[in-house]
């Protein structure tokens, strides 16, 4: 196992990059502790892949450099690295049983045959395939294949670190959940560095101890899951965490109030004066319908999903989602919306404000 640091980090995948938007992942400095369970989260394209490829060295960076503990990999190849990858698409060896396909990194180090037996045994029983160790892989569901390659990739325990990239695309939403407490189990055992690649906030959330947040080939927040819910450090964050994510309003700032076209609600610190375009943000969970108290709003609609409604409407002129708990009431006559103080977060050109007490 290793601390994964990343110091002066950036990759283009032009020759000569010259601007910023040049660069598939701009400039970043991190340190991923030893053990920790990561997960790296973002839409499509914002450069999630192309990091964890850097640092399972299948690709080079254009600047920067990767170390594991002290020693630095940069250059040094895939196999150097002692790490284990699983992909978003099984890669299995359909000629091989399902017992030697796990087997088959543990016999490629000469580890001892009753060790590899064992061991391929709890790792079966763990993705739940204990019943067919003697199939041969080819003629297995897709999602079956992807099993057996999330078993090889954690069939060893010697290894700095395990990276996962998306490698529950192909399995059943009942057999995803299952898969990622199993996961999450074997990281509480066996203590192994493990980075996993998502665009699924649920996946990521269940799984990490924190996670990475990406956008547009940045690091916009490295946090705990209730870190980047209450206070996201950019608003990004607050869009793609939750469900639905932080209303986000156009407001002008001064000390502890925020004005939204003639209306103002109380902010839960004080602020100077603010640069930039400038917005506040709550959660949906963080809004209540009351009867007079707040701003006026106007509801649009209403959504009963089970174990809440979910209230759409409008505030100045702007989107508002609120979360009603079951039980909570919802009338027509509720025409004014109040949010809580303390969970308002203010922004500056999509970065998150620190104020002070109020």
């Amino acid at each position: 196992m290793a601390q994964i640091t990343l110091k002066n980090l950036a990759h283009s995948y032009l020759a000569n990059p010259g601007k910023d938007s040049d660069y598939a992942l701009k400039e970043m400095d991190h340190v991923w502790q030893d053990g920790g369970a990561y997960a790296l989260l973002g839409s499509s394209g914002c450069g999630k892949t192309t990091l964890l490829n850097i640092i399972s060295g299948l690709l080079r960076p254009s600047q920067g450099r990767v170390l594991f503990g002290n020693s630095d990999v940069t250059d040094s190849a895939t196999a150097e690295r002692n790490i284990a990858q699983v992909f978003q698409f099984p890669v299995v060896y359909d000629t091989m049983t399902v017992r030697d396909n796990l087997a088959f990194p543990l016999r490629n180090r000469g580890m001892d045959a009753k060790y590899i037996a064992a061991r391929v045994q709890q790792i079966a029983q763990m993705i739940g395939m204990e019943n067919i160790l003697s199939r041969k892989a080819q003629g297995l569901t897709a999602d079956a294949k992807q099993k057996i390659s999330l078993g090889r990739g954690m069939v060893r325990e010697d290894v700095n670190a395990i990276l996962f990239d998306e490698p529950l695309t192909v399995i059943d939403p009942h057999m995803k959940w299952e898969l990622r407490t199993q996961l999450k189990q074997l990281h509480r055992q066996f203590g192994h560095t493990m980075i996993y690649v998502t665009h699924d906030q649920t996946e990521a959330l269940t799984f990490a101890d924190k996670v990475v947040v990406m956008y547009d080939g940045r690091v916009v927040q490295m946090g705990t899951p209730q870190e980047l819910f209450e206070t996201p450090a950019h608003t990004f964050v607050g869009y793609f965490i939750g469900s639905p994510g932080m209303n986000l309003f156009d407001a002008q700032v001064e000390g502890n109030r925020a004005h939204l076209q003639g209306a103002s609600v109380t902010l839960g610190a004080a602020y100077g004066p603010i640069k930039g375009r400038t917005q506040i943000g709550i959660r949906p969970e963080y809004a209540v319908l009351t009867r007079g108290e707040g701003l006026p709003v106007k509801i649009i609609r209403v959504e009963d999903v089970g174990r809440h409604r979910l209230v759409r409407a409008e505030v100045a002129g702007q989107p508002l989602n609120i979360v009603a708990p079951e039980g909570m009431e919802v009338s027509a006559d509720m025409t004014h919306v109040s949010f809580a103080p303390q969970k308002i977060n203010v922004y500056a050109d999509d970065w998150r404000v620190q104020g002070s007490a109020a």
